[in-house]
């Protein structure tokens, strides 16, 4: 059975924001000729790994609400300061979801698919106005 990981993503304001930083980080692994992928490493190691390799996804808690996922791609055991740590691969297509509101927590939780939030439709209209403002007139139903 496929669980996904939800992650707070500490110091973004928006979903572009996390796009931005990303993007520069691909970057700089590409300027060091190291593999392009993204990895986040945190210090606990999921025991559930077979189910989240399984379709999961990482799901971003963006200004207290779940914004964005990724799908998962791999999770691997890494050394950080000579420390254990695991690395949460996960592929660079970001993909919008509905926002939900998700109460604060440390490090990362697991999430039942049934209590993930679906991608977000496609929002038409709204053109270049501010992301806050694009998402709260789609919660509204208007874009």
């Amino acid at each position: 059975m496929t669980v996904h990981l939800v992650k707070l993503c500490v110091g973004v304001e928006s979903i572009q924001d996390l796009v931005d930083w990303q993007n520069e980080r691909l970057k700089e692994r590409k300027k060091k000729k190291q593999a392009l992928e993204l990895v986040h490493v945190t210090r606990m190691m999921p025991k559930r790994i077979d189910e989240l390799l399984d379709g999961g996804s990482l799901y971003w808690v963006i200004k207290g609400h779940i914004a964005a996922r990724h799908r998962l791609i791999d999770i691997r055991s890494v050394i950080k300061n000579g420390t254990p740590h695991c690395g949460i691969v996960y592929d660079p297509e970001l993909i919008a979801t509905e926002r939900r509101f998700r109460s604060p927590f440390q490090g990362w939780r697991y999430l039942d698919p049934k209590d993930a939030p679906p991608d977000a439709r496609n929002l038409k209209g709204g053109g270049d106005l501010p992301e806050a403002l694009k998402i709260e007139l789609a919660e509204l139903g208007l874009l």
